[in-house]
């Protein structure tokens, strides 16, 4: 399941953060790639211990808290901090698969990462290429959305960025893991929340209509029950 979420940060937070993270210091991305992944990356990332790193992503983590589309779709149990990268110059990220545990920096814990984020923050008109393009089910779907905007894709997806050819391509990039570890029982609740929700919308004060999403609301639950992990 491929969810596309606009608006995750207002404008003014966007271009806010985008200074900060602009004059941060930055690093050759491939000091946090596995062995594979070396191979492929090529790109700057801002440290995971840098201040401005933990400013601006605790704030996208609490923004994804407060969106209901990001909570339908992920169902979060855990999030690796935010991380940031950048590409110019033809740099690219060449086909690869996220890593299935990941160590949170400077703790003990681990999580799996059952879903992976890209949150834009350099405009689609800003520069060319640069495109992430997932490995869906049905293909390969290219992803470039304006800034502000995020992607979350199954972390089990091959993937890659397109050579950035003109410009400056800068988005935060993180993991989630989820209550639901399975990518098909996550869209089948999140198809179910949201024909809950639009029936509730479409017919607020029809009687049989209001049972109708009680009862749905009862099957949605007791899927979790079943399915999740805490």
């Amino acid at each position: 399941m491929i969810v596309c979420i606009p608006d995750v940060l207002t404008p003014e937070l966007t271009a806010e953060f985008r200074r900060l993270l602009e004059s941060a210091d930055w690093e050759d991305g491939k000091a946090t790639a596995g062995h594979q992944a070396v191979k492929a990356k090529d790109n700057m990332q801002i440290p995971a211990t840098h201040p401005v790193a933990r400013q601006v992503g605790d704030a996208i983590v609490r923004a994804l808290g407060a969106n209901p589309l990001f909570m339908s779709a992920a169902l979060p149990l855990h999030f690796l901090p935010p991380m940031f990268n950048r590409y110019s110059g033809g740099q690219t990220y060449g086909t690869h698969v996220d890593a299935a545990i990941r160590n949170v920096p400077g703790t003990g814990h681990r999580i799996r990462t059952d879903l992976s984020c890209t949150l834009f923050f350099s405009g689609p008109e800003e520069y060319e290429g640069g495109e992430l393009i997932i490995e869906d089910t049905y293909g390969s779907k290219s992803v470039k959305l304006p800034a502000g905007h995020m992607v979350l894709y199954p972390a089990t997806s091959l993937h890659r960025v397109t050579p950035v050819t003109s410009g400056t391509r800068l988005c935060s990039f993180f993991w989630v893991q989820s209550m639901i570890r399975s990518d098909e029982q996550r869209s089948i609740l999140f198809d179910l929340d949201l024909a809950i929700q639009r029936l509730a919308a479409s017919l607020p004060d029809h009687p049989a209509a209001s049972q109708s999403g009680v009862q749905l609301t009862g099957v949605y639950h007791n899927l979790i029950r079943q399915w999740a992990e805490m």
